[in-house]
């Protein structure tokens, strides 16, 4: 626990950055039979309140930009994106493009560990796992265990760590279909704050952005 509170104190000091994401994921078939499908993302950041977040997969794109003032969502293949006004933080976004739009963005928990969101205090368990080396880092293995979840994640060893690789377990499906993502780190970017307004391409059709429905 303590271990991921000082990568938390230590992510919430970055000011830019650039992360690039291979997401693999298991989708459980009705016979119990699991098949994974991936996907990739890459997202800057400008602390405390621009993001640029694009995700692919084999059938689709997503591009979000939020530059302090608007957050847009544009779908690239069918020219169609929505944008709606919001000037918080990246971290407040990401709470509120869960619960009032149904969106989530790639890898969210790294804007919100650390923080009053995501507290440790549901742990089960929690246990150093030992060393391994992900992606030619040297790494601390950790593993945890909280109500309906098991989840493992690899910081990078040394005074500033950052998560290299991140695997939770759906333990409320009995075939336990896991997730897994692997953290490139760009700690020296090279984007302008101008990267994160959002300019609509040529010939891109305006929607609206739908909210989720309350109970």
């Amino acid at each position: 626990v303590e271990a991921m509170k000082k990568m938390s104190a230590y992510l919430r000091t970055l000011q830019r950055y650039q992360v690039s994401l291979d997401l693999t994921g298991e989708r459980v078939l009705q016979d119990g039979q699991k098949l994974m499908h991936s996907a990739s993302a890459s997202i800057d950041v400008a602390q405390p309140n621009r993001i640029k977040a694009s995700t692919s997969t084999a059938s689709s794109r997503r591009v979000l930009s939020f530059d302090g003032k608007k957050v847009s969502l544009l779908f690239p293949d069918s020219n169609y994106y929505s944008s709606v006004d919001y000037s918080g933080t990246v971290a407040d976004l990401v709470q509120k493009l869960r619960a009032d739009f149904g969106v989530e963005l790639p890898a969210a928990d790294l804007f919100v560990w650390g923080t009053p969101a995501a507290p440790f205090d549901n742990l089960q368990s929690a246990m150093n796992a030992g060393q391994a080396v992900v992606n030619g880092t040297l790494c601390d293995q950790y593993a945890f265990r909280q109500p309906g979840i098991d989840w493992q994640i690899w910081l990078s060893a040394g005074a500033n760590p950052v998560p290299m690789k991140l695997v939770v377990t759906n333990l409320r499906d009995d075939a336990r279909p896991q997730s897994v993502t692997e953290f490139h780190w760009n700690l020296k970017p090279s984007f302008k704050d101008s990267s994160f307004a959002f300019v609509p391409p040529v010939g891109a059709k305006a929607i609206d952005m739908v909210s989720v429905k309350k109970q």
